[in-house]
């Protein structure tokens, strides 16, 4: 069973994508951070960029977009691989200063801005519109070639003169009263943005996309989703009107429940499990996932499984499992970018052609754009996934202060090693024989695991240690607050 659950709250929205109860897919929307990809704007350009043939603009955001050369030539000038045939230079495209239109195509993320491009598309339930450019496309999920003719035709009949269509997946098996129903409101969409972008200066929005829950109700629910549950009785009552509109045949599929749906579902504990860095497989086995600014890397290790028949076996089984885990947990964190998967070593060649296999079919059901590069003999995977958003550990978690995104704070050694530097330079410089330090409740715990070396400095230096608490510290800090001697410290102690 496929089912969309759709929790609803004051600061966000999170949307799940369940198969057979598992979540595979988690989308987040803040009332304050909406999406952006499929937003047209009328930007300026504030500076071209010769040596990497791309341009910055401004939408209106707080870092400026980025445009490069290809999305900037008009589309007339590409040929059928999207390239210009003299692939002019940005600087005879584009001059700073010069108002366009542009769409963001890619979120900003981290440092970067957004993405954006001249070459608009208006999406609608069953297609594509493309405005400036004339052509007709079939999504090349739909696999019959007989369908794919049919559609095609229908297209090339309903198409308005002078502008392209891209037919999307769900359109296989859809009437020509279908398609008739998405091009008019396509064209009346595109009508208005016709006469906003006229108006006003730059940079500006022209047109806003649909907000999460109507963008799911447009791209994803389908005959293949078998519940769509929201727990928001205004939104449900506002998917109701859209889905009458765009899928009437879906409507009774659309359910209200007022309950905590993610705590129903069993949704929370499994985004817990889509954070953690070690993922227990059900042999027994495990993965464990870390992430860079460059690239993921995800390794595979058996564990507490040992098999039943042999070590190759064991290892071979392992991998497998593996292979499927790690589709599902790339789609459900969403990492882009360079993926290495360091598969356990197999010494039979069909092994690594069958986990590899495995490894295809499982990402497969990714909508995302996926590349596998094959195995290489010391069993690394290479993966390519297109980077769309940002990742679901950067939209539920913030970096630690006290680690600053390492993961790791410093050991009682170095804490003890600072606070001897400490002791020695009062020794030198100062006669005082008692000293108060303020910590975090957490510091001092740590440094009490080796309290005969802290005792060990104390007789050494001849200077006694007090500690008084500050829960504002981070971890690690060590604040002198007072030196003297013992009864001046052990007075200021009592007196807080």
């Amino acid at each position: 069973m496929n089912q969309i659950v759709v929790d609803v709250g004051l600061v966000e929205t999170r949307l799940a994508l369940l198969e057979n109860q598992e979540l595979v897919e988690l989308y987040v929307e803040r009332k304050n951070q909406k999406r952006i990809v499929g937003n047209i704007y009328k930007g300026r350009v504030t500076n071209v960029l010769p040596g990497m043939q791309a341009a910055f603009v401004d939408i209106g955001l707080e870092k400026n977009s980025f445009l490069y050369v290809k999305d900037a030539i008009p589309e007339e000038l590409l040929n059928e691989d999207g390239e210009g045939a003299k692939a002019p230079s940005i600087k005879d495209i584009l001059k700073p200063g010069q108002e366009l239109i542009v769409q963001v195509i890619k979120e900003p993320i981290g440092t970067k801005g957004a993405r954006v491009t001249t070459h608009l598309t208006l999406p609608g339930r069953y297609m594509v519109l493309m405005p400036n450019t004339d052509y007709v496309g079939i999504s090349r999920r739909i696999g019959n070639e007989e369908e794919r003719e049919r559609l095609k035709r229908e297209i090339e009949e309903l198409k308005p003169g002078k502008m392209g269509i891209i037919v999307r997946t769900v359109a296989a098996g859809k009437t020509k009263e279908d398609f008739k129903d998405d091009i008019k409101f396509l064209l009346k969409l595109w009508q208005k943005i016709e006469r906003d972008k006229k108006l006003g200066f730059a940079p500006r929005v022209i047109y806003k996309d649909f907000d999460l829950i109507n963008r799911t109700l447009r791209d994803i629910f389908n005959k293949d989703i078998d519940q769509f549950i929201i727990n928001d009785r205004e939104e449900y009552q506002s998917a109701k009107d859209l889905v009458d509109l765009i899928s009437p045949h879906l409507s009774d599929r659309l359910v209200f429940e007022e309950d905590d749906v993610f705590e129903t579902y069993k949704i929370d504990s499994q985004i817990n499990k889509g954070l953690s860095r070690k993922l227990w497989l059900k042999s027994g086995g495990y993965i464990v996932i870390d992430t860079t600014e460059a690239l993921t890397v995800v390794d595979v290790n058996t564990g507490k499984y040992v098999g039943s028949t042999d070590l190759d076996d064991t290892v071979f089984k392992t991998n497998l499992e593996a292979a499927t885990e790690i589709a599902k947990q790339l789609r459900l964190r969403d990492i882009g970018g360079i993926i290495i998967v360091d598969f356990i070593d197999m010494t039979n060649e069909k092994y690594d052609e069958e986990v590899i296999n495995v490894l295809e079919k499982a990402l497969s059901k990714d909508r995302t754009k996926t590349k596998i590069l094959g195995m290489t003999n010391l069993g690394l995977v290479e993966i390519t996934r297109k980077k769309v958003r940002q990742r679901l550990d950067f939209l539920l978690q913030r970096k630690c202060e006290n680690c600053e995104g390492t993961g790791k704070v410093a050991s009682e050694y170095t804490l003890l090693h600072k606070l001897e530097k400490h002791l020695k330079r009062m020794k030198e410089h100062t006669t005082c024989t008692a000293v108060l330090f303020e910590v975090s409740p957490t510091t001092l715990e740590v440094i009490d695991t080796q309290r005969e070396i802290l005792e060990e400095m104390e007789r050494i230096t001849d200077i006694k240690v007090f500690f008084a608490f500050d829960e504002k510290l981070p971890y690690g800090e060590l604040n002198r607050k007072n030196m003297g001697n013992i009864e001046m410290i052990e007075k200021l102690l009592q007196e807080k």
